[in-house]
């Protein structure tokens, strides 16, 4: 079952209004039964039942409820324990399928109706409560909850298949109703689980998705732009379709990739495995270990619409890495935790290039405006300016160098801003991140980037002295 034949929203407020199509006050019951019969005809094989296509309201009772229910008019008696029409409206809702929240449902229907938050009145045995026809106070609201969902009249189940149908979600036809090949659009509100976010690799972003991703009161509140400057966005998505289907395969095979360099300017073929997929600054990236266009790496991140093919090969190439060959033939092939282990121990999305430690010196306004208490990496840190000069001595073993940064730390004030990061040298997104912070930040440290960042400065100002010249 595709996805646009799926449903597996969960009984939020959003969706129960829209399904409620008026006062929900004086349809929640019906809009839960409404969700129930929807997971019933489109949900997951563990819980659609085994209707054929072209079904009647029979068929789908005899389906849904156990054997001895009751094939009357009149609204069924509890007859057995296990049949779906004991459940109470508060089990088919707050349920490990569901992963509601009690309280945070009661919360937001309440803020949504607008009714009394005056305590719950004591509530009857289920056997004694007549039903709710308008919800009017937490009081009805708990009532409600208390009461069978489908202890309804064979009437009340008929004019929910009618509804259904006069929805979209199914076609009448010959007295039969038939599933539709594409459901309705509504209110999304997919069950998110904490292990679903997990992608997002920052936990308070992912927090704050947790927390405002689903609609609120029918308002979408919380947005995420990013920068994408890809293009070719048919090629990523069928790399992206491509790669999937590799990695469901055991064991995942590795590829022979062909790649547009554009620091070699030409294509070229890499013989690697797949590992992951990252979105990094404004482009999508394929992790691979194995061969790098330029043989100096065994890992690379390949722009993903770069790839000009990607073709599975068996294990026996004879063109595999011996590397990736000796990985897999011990049994430890490369995997997603590594690239997060060797992103933590150094700034950069280059996570293959050599680490070096980089002395930063901001500007002390600039600084406490901006660069104070943020997260930069986990090895950015705040130092002294006697620690700076001890970190020159330290990895400045070259003694002319050494004595041109001291004095070049000398001459600068105590009183700015100095911070130590372990970097992937040669990674290009650091030197954007250090482009940006110009001309509050000066590299004091290592010197060949001090020197590259000098020269880059040098050649852009020729651009601009024709108009200081005027």
């Amino acid at each position: 079952m595709t996805n646009d034949y799926l449903f597996t929203d969960i009984p939020q407020v959003e969706l129960l209004q829209w399904l409620a199509r008026g006062s929900l006050k004086q349809n929640l019951s019906r809009s839960i039964r409404l969700w129930v019969w929807l997971r019933s005809l489109y949900g997951e094989d563990q819980e659609r039942l085994p209707l054929t296509n072209g079904f009647t309201l029979a068929d789908w009772r005899d389906a849904f409820f156990t054997a001895t229910h009751p094939k009357g008019e009149a609204i069924p008696k509890l007859h057995d324990p296990h049949c779906n029409c004991a459940k109470t409206t508060a089990v088919w809702l707050f349920n490990e399928n569901t992963g509601i929240s009690e309280s945070e449902w009661k919360r937001s229907l309440i803020s949504h109706l607008g009714i009394s938050q005056s305590p719950p009145e004591n509530i009857p045995p289920i056997s004694s409560t007549k039903n709710i026809n308008i919800i009017q106070s937490v009081g009805d609201l708990e009532k409600l909850l208390q009461q069978r969902l489908f202890a309804v009249t064979r009437r009340s189940l008929q004019a929910d298949l009618t509804l259904l149908a006069e929805l979209g979600w199914l076609e009448y036809n010959g007295e039969k109703y038939y599933h539709v090949q594409k459901l309705p659009s509504r209110p999304i509100t997919h069950k998110i689980n904490s292990a679903d976010l997990d992608f997002l690799n920052q936990e308070d972003l992912a927090d704050i998705a947790r927390n405002l991703s689903q609609n609120i009161a029918g308002v979408q509140r919380f947005f995420l732009k990013l920068d994408y400057v890809v293009t070719a966005t048919d090629e990523v998505d069928n790399w992206q379709y491509e790669l999937k289907q590799l990695w469901q395969q055991t064991p995942v095979p590795p590829i022979k990739l062909t790649y547009d360099s554009a620091r070699l300017g030409q294509d070229v073929e890499c013989f690697v495995y797949p590992v992951c997929v990252y979105y990094v600054q404004r482009a999508v990236y394929l992790c691979a270990f194995g061969q790098s266009p330029d043989r100096k790496t065994d890992w690379y991140n390949f722009r993903l619409d770069r790839i000009q093919d990607i073709t599975a090969i068996d294990w026996t190439n004879p063109q595999i890495p011996s590397i990736l060959q000796q990985r897999y033939h011990q049994r430890d092939l490369p995997n997603p935790e590594e690239i997060e282990l060797q992103m933590s121990k150094s700034w950069g999305f280059d996570f293959y290039l050599p680490s070096r430690i980089m002395l930063l010196r901001f500007e002390r306004d600039y600084h406490d405006r901006y660069i104070q208490n943020t997260f930069r990496h986990d090895t950015f840190e705040l130092i002294s300016h006697a620690k700076a000069k001890s970190l020159i001595r330290q990895y400045t073993p070259e003694q002319e160098q050494q004595q041109t940064l001291i004095k070049l730390l000398d001459s600068r004030s105590p009183d700015d801003a100095y911070y130590k990061v372990n970097y992937r040298h040669g990674d290009n997104n650091v030197i954007m991140r250090l482009r940006a912070w110009r001309p509050k930040l000066e590299v004091i440290m290592p010197q060949d980037l001090r020197q590259k960042i000098a020269a880059d400065i040098t050649k852009e100002m020729q651009f601009y002295q024709d108009l200081l010249n005027l």
